[in-house]
């Protein structure tokens, strides 16, 4: 597999990783000084959580990579969520041999894939995401990325991969934060969102899992994943469409289940709905999730939200606030909750990377809208909110133990 970056003339070709270092201009490149970071080796020791057996390649890690101090030059007032084409990214390639080659940073920018590609063909592909937050000493902060991890580890079983270890990961992503450092926003104004992706780049042409893997991070400066930011959004239960089925891949961040909720999604935007929100495949009638986020259900001093039974994605979101509200005093449910839940309850939000805490301001089921809280921020939401992103940010101290910073 070769990768390359865009020029005026088209895509430039670049040598195969295994056999040199790439030396590409960057577009923008970043100015100088610059510094280098030779490589390090993190302790993982202190994990809490044990990885999930899977078949798992060996790692190397990257050489050495320059990093800049200054911050990019961009209007960070108006940060929406997309993509900033940014300095560097992260690639790693696992062969037949089931080793990872040395990761390398490269510039960002365009990949070439064979047409026959296991990712291309089947969909053979996972993705992940994270965020790095800049604290006012200017210090980087990552959030539970060996959550993120872990949860690689248990979607490449899934759908027949190797996975990096824990190591690894942890590792490409520091380096991939630390060398685009300049495009962590300023403390208050975003984050900066880590995409990973584990794809099957080999060739294959029967239904087989492919011969060769490529694990490659990208990142991109964001502000609010809802243009309404914390402002409460508005929801419709489909009841047509699901997104995912017992048996299938709902509960791995394998890169088919987004593309199945396209439809569904695009159909509530133009009737004004801010997304969708779907119910179990078999009754009908039970809470999943929406398209990218996991659904909360407050009542009272008790906050509900459907277990994970294999058809719900495991967000590393989803379960901070979940031992956040145990902390604030609130009794937490995982269970099966049903669509009529919805019309009792006295506050409803979503979780995610993207979104962290986003309050619903109303739901529509049927042809019948409920509404929550005069369409502001519930009580709940707003505190949950506001302790795990100061938590995240570091503006406050982290008694969970759960961000890593980077000096």
């Amino acid at each position: 597999m070769e990768y390359g970056v865009a020029s005026p003339g088209g895509l430039l070709a670049a040598a195969p990783l295994a056999g040199r270092r790439l030396r590409l201009p960057l577009s923008p490149p970043p100015p100088p000084p610059s510094i280098q970071i030779k490589n390090r080796l993190y302790s993982i020791s202190s994990l809490p959580l044990q990885a999930r057996p899977v078949r798992r390649c060996g790692a190397s890690l990257a050489s050495n990579y320059s990093q800049t101090s200054e911050i990019a030059d961009m209007d960070w007032e108006n940060l929406g969520f997309g993509i900033v084409q940014t300095d560097y990214m992260y690639i790693a390639k696992c062969g037949t041999d089931g080793n990872f080659t040395e990761g390398e940073m490269v510039p960002f920018g365009p990949i070439a894939l064979n047409p026959s590609s296991g990712v291309l063909n089947y969909g053979q592909g996972l993705f992940e995401g994270l965020k790095a937050y800049r604290k006012p000493d200017g210090s980087i902060l990552l959030f539970r990325p060996e959550e993120n991890a872990l949860r690689m580890q248990t979607g490449a079983e899934r759908m027949c991969m190797p996975a990096p270890s824990v190591e690894q990961f942890v590792d490409a992503v520091k380096q991939t934060v630390l060398a685009n450092k300049r495009w962590v926003p300023p403390t208050g104004k975003g984050s900066l969102y880590l995409r990973p992706l584990l794809m099957g780049s080999g060739a294959v042409l029967g239904l087989a899992p492919a011969p060769e893997y490529t694990f490659l991070i990208f990142v991109s400066p964001v502000g609010n994943y809802f243009k309404e930011g914390l402002a409460p959004i508005n929801l419709i239960v489909e009841d047509k469409f699901h997104r995912a089925t017992p048996g299938g891949t709902g509960s791995v961040k394998t890169i088919g289940n987004y593309a199945s909720v396209l439809m569904a999604q695009k159909i509530a935007k133009e009737k004004g709905y801010s997304d969708v929100l779907y119910l179990d495949a078999v009754h009908k009638k039970y809470l999943e999730e929406v398209s990218s986020c996991n659904i909360f259900v407050v009542k009272g001093n008790v906050i509900s939200t459907p277990a994970i039974k294999g058809t719900i994605l495991p967000g590393i979101t989803r379960k901070s606030i979940i031992d956040v509200a145990v902390s604030k005093g609130f009794q937490v449910e995982e269970r099966l909750v049903s669509v009529d839940e919805l019309l009792d309850a006295d506050e409803v939000f979503c979780t995610g990377t993207a979104v962290v805490v986003s309050p619903v301001g109303s739901i529509t089921y049927q042809g019948k809208r409920v509404e929550y809280g005069h369409q502001s921020v519930g009580v709940v939401s707003q505190q949950l909110y506001t302790s795990l992103t100061s938590l995240q940010m570091g503006q406050t101290e982290d008694w969970m133990g759960w961000t890593m910073q980077l000096n």
